[in-house]
């Protein structure tokens, strides 16, 4: 049976007898009105939490920071598939051996037992949660942290669709089921609206009714779809943010049902504070960049040196979360809050700064096995990348893979830098524009929070310090993506300073065979050289006999 949370819990004693979590609900919202709120913590004591996505990198933050900071919780519930091989057990144990939860480890040894895992499959009806499973969590969830979804950003349409739509809406079906439930808090993207330059903490209407679509599709076969895909995105830029839109409109229609928050985070980056700086386990998005570039692989990117560079720190993402969650549940909005968490508007950073400070971090703290050294450069020219392309990716590939099968080893380079340059150009759209988001929620909220919250809880960004920040990121791929030591670095700059000596080696070898060829051979080019050769002979005089009348 379906409960009308919007009506708020039984307060005054009459009609059905409260459970514990509204009798609970009930001492808060008693306490708010008499001046008093409960922390975030105090809240979620004794809850059940219910967390799809929970083994991706934001639903691992999200369970880590809640049995972390809310240590009273009474339950994760979180659903979770087989994967290649891995039994939803064996994923589940997995997570909890990540370095990420040696903080609460050593605090609870045994807090692998608030986590409950609970079969599901997004893409099939009714989630492909067992009967029993659905009566179970109907019964006892109070609080739903939706995060699953596909982010790649090419993904085909249906997929992308059952997916995040779809997905959405069977979960909305069983949030309604769910007899104790207080808020559900949607995780969405900044980017859902990025056709817009101005994005207000709204829900847009959608580019088309997604029911139609679904229906639509459901008969077309994958050709026609991905043909007819462009046309219908439109102005969007791929099928991710297309998808997110449209699960927006679905959660909306249902906040007149449930207590609904959507949290629209940018670019998800590393941790900036919790539980501990640069945390990262994925190549998504910025951090693959990043990477590259510190591997030497990558020279050139299309981006606009005086572009935001909108990244938000994981971290401050779910403390945001989890501070809607709180304020959903106690406060009831009578329509759906959307909370726009980015950074460019309030503690602005720009590509041309990151390309900067990535250099400096991974020359003072090079990556091993580097390819060359890092010296990746910004241009928003497109011709410009083209030639550096050209000339530092696709022909030092060659060159590479050409010694690979001389040595009778298989070529690799040139695949390499194939799919680096796809990854890149599904970011140049990100990288070459800005937006400006408005975040008067974001501050709403920041200002409800008690001051211990704001500590705890804390998603201030006017704090975040950018060049420590991507100092640490950049460490941070090194230590948990990449499983470096960081006792190795010296070895790692030993290794940077060879590759130095082989560059200039190169260019000595290359300017002796240029002059061989070209201009030994040719009286013209001779005297062209000689002319450029006494130019600079005549300066250096000039600049000597200078600094000798001065002294």
């Amino acid at each position: 049976m379906s409960t009308d949370l919007s009506q708020g819990p039984d307060l005054d004693g009459s009609g059905e007898q409260m459970s514990d979590g509204d009798a609970r609900l009930t001492d808060i919202c008693s306490g708010a009105a008499g001046g008093k709120m409960a922390t975030i913590a105090e809240y979620y004591a004794g809850k059940n939490v219910l967390i799809t996505g929970a083994t991706g990198f934001m639903g691992k933050v999200l369970v880590e920071k809640l049995l972390r900071s809310c240590p009273e919780v009474k339950a994760l519930y979180v659903l979770v598939r087989p994967k290649a091989g891995q039994s939803m057990q064996q994923r589940v144990s997995d997570m909890m051996t990540c370095k990420l939860f040696d903080r609460v480890r050593e605090d609870n040894p045994d807090f692998h037992q608030k986590i409950i895992p609970i079969s599901s499959e997004l893409v099939q009806p009714g989630l492909a949660i067992s009967p029993e499973d659905v009566e179970k969590l109907s019964g006892c969830i109070n609080i739903v942290f939706h995060c699953a979804a596909t982010i790649r950003f090419d993904e085909p349409l249906k997929h992308a669709l059952q997916l995040n739509v779809i997905g959405t809406q069977q979960l909305l079906s069983l949030a309604k089921q769910m007899h104790h439930l207080e808020a559900f808090i949607h995780i969405s993207t900044a980017y859902a609206n990025c056709n817009r330059k101005y994005i207000d903490e709204v829900i847009y209407p959608p580019p088309v009714e997604p029911k139609k679509l679904i229906d639509s599709l459901e008969w077309m076969d994958d050709g026609i779809v991905r043909d007819i895909t462009p046309r219908l995105i439109g102005d969007r830029p791929n099928t991710y943010t297309y998808t997110k839109a449209l699960a927006e409109f679905v959660v909306q229609q249902e906040q007149d049902k449930l207590n609904i928050g959507i949290i629209r985070p940018s670019i998800v980056g590393a941790s900036w504070q919790e539980p501990f700086p640069g945390w990262i386990d994925n190549f998504n998005g910025p951090s693959g960049v990043f990477i590259a570039a510190g591997k030497g692989i990558l020279r050139t990117m299309r981006a606009n040196n005086d572009a935001v560079a909108d990244l938000i720190p994981v971290d401050v993402v779910i403390n945001l979360t989890l501070a809607a969650g709180w304020y959903t549940a106690v406060h009831r909005p009578k329509s759906a809050l959307v909370y726009n968490c980015t950074t460019g508007g309030i503690n602005p950073f720009h590509w041309g700064e990151i390309e900067h400070h990535v250099m400096s971090s991974f020359k003072r703290n090079p990556l091993e096995q580097a390819f060359r050294r890092p010296n990746a450069n910004i241009t928003s020219n497109y011709l410009i990348n083209q030639y550096w392309i050209l000339v530092s990716h696709k022909f030092p590939a060659l060159i590479y893979d050409l010694y690979l099968r001389l040595s009778g080893q298989k070529p690799q380079m040139m695949r390499i830098f194939n799919r680096l340059h796809k990854a890149i150009s599904l970011l140049e759209y990100f990288s070459n524009q800005d937006w400006e988001w408005n975040s008067e929620n974001l501050s709403m909220l920041l200002s409800q929070l008690t001051p211990e919250d704001r500590k705890t809880f804390n998603f201030d960004v006017r704090q975040l310090n950018w060049p420590e920040y991507i100092e640490n990121y950049c460490i941070g791929t090194k230590k948990y993506v990449l499983n470096e030591d960081m006792s190795d670095i010296p070895a790692a700059r030993q290794h940077l300073r060879k590759l130095r000596n082989i560059r200039y080696t190169f260019n000595t070898v290359l300017v002796v065979f240029i002059w061989r060829v070209f201009i030994a051979r040719s009286q013209m080019a001779r005297n062209i050289w000689y002319f450029v050769v006494s130019l600079c002979f005549k300066f250096l005089s000039y600049f000597r006999a200078s600094s000798t009348l001065t002294n």
